[in-house]
């Protein structure tokens, strides 16, 4: 579940090229016939919205509380979340109109649906916010958690972020590298960012750098294991500097071939990079 414009039907869709058996928007009041039958084949996934014929929160809740009182099911309530500003934003892009608010502002329709969906988020066992994600990064998110290709590993996906734009939501451990030296006050550095093996040496130059990476390698690397074996699917970590550009960027990259050289799934992601890369394309097609 989640609101609408959160990315439910490329979570659907992703959950079918996985081997799930999917339905969309199915009435509340079939689903007792569903489960009456032959126990499915594959995993079912089932993908619910206000725009459900019968649809009420407490139908909701009520369904969650009766799959999981059965011995034989096991459920997992996947809620993909956003904030209201991206939420609109996406409406605006799309002229779509709001199925709470046929009549009205979108604004006025995600206000509502939100607020509506409260109590069932609160008993997501799995949430993922979309806000900053694009349709190929949820899809991505979405294998990490429910393809059973890689169920038995654990994914591990690093950040680096700008702490002007705020920390990255729905991320499980944050490190602030603000205390090593800027390349960014060095001329001939502060165009490049932190994927440039010069701007990597500066950022190391640091006489506190190599102790901290050691530690922070170490504490990944006893961490993992615990977290795999306590049968976590994805961990996320993020690492923070003023713009986003240097010092968070080198130590993603350089912790990232750290775990990869010890075998562990890694991917990446610098998010003000990516901001930078989209802009540029957008001015350029301008």
């Amino acid at each position: 579940m989640g609101p609408s414009g959160s990315g439910r039907t490329t979570a659907i869709n992703a959950l079918e090229d996985f081997g799930y058996e999917t339905i969309s928007n199915l009435p509340l009041t079939l689903l007792p016939r569903l489960l009456d039958g032959a126990p499915p084949e594959r995993p079912l996934a089932l993908g619910l919205d206000v725009r459900n014929r019968d649809f009420s929160t407490n139908a909701v809740i009520e369904l969650i509380d009766r799959l999981s009182g059965l011995s034989n099911i096991q459920i997992d309530v996947l809620y993909l979340d956003s904030r209201a500003d991206v939420l609109l934003r996406r409406y605006s892009e799309t002229r779509r109109r709001h199925p709470m608010a046929p009549a009205e502002s979108p604004a006025q329709g995600i206000e509502r649906e939100m607020d509506l969906l409260v109590p069932i988020r609160a008993r997501a066992d799995i949430l993922i916010d979309t806000s900053e994600l694009t349709p190929h990064e949820l899809r991505e998110e979405m294998r990490r958690w429910f393809d059973s290709e890689g169920a038995t590993k654990l994914a591990v996906s690093l950040h680096s972020f700008s702490y002007k734009r705020g920390v990255p939501r729905a991320v499980d451990m944050v490190f602030d590298c603000r205390f090593l030296r800027n390349p960014y006050w060095d001329p001939a550095l502060r165009a490049k960012d932190g994927r440039a093996p010069e701007v990597r040496a500066y950022v190391a130059e640091d006489p506190r750098f190599d102790e901290f990476f050691e530690r922070l390698r170490g504490l990944t690397l006893f961490l993992l294991p615990a977290y795999r074996d306590e049968g976590k699917a994805h961990l996320a970590i993020s690492f923070g500097c003023t713009g986003g550009q240097h010092r968070s960027v080198a130590v993603t990259e350089l912790l990232a071939n750290a775990l990869a050289a010890e075998g562990w799934q890694v991917s990446k992601r610098h998010r003000e990079l990516e901001r930078r890369s989209s802009t540029a394309a957008d001015s350029g097609s301008g």
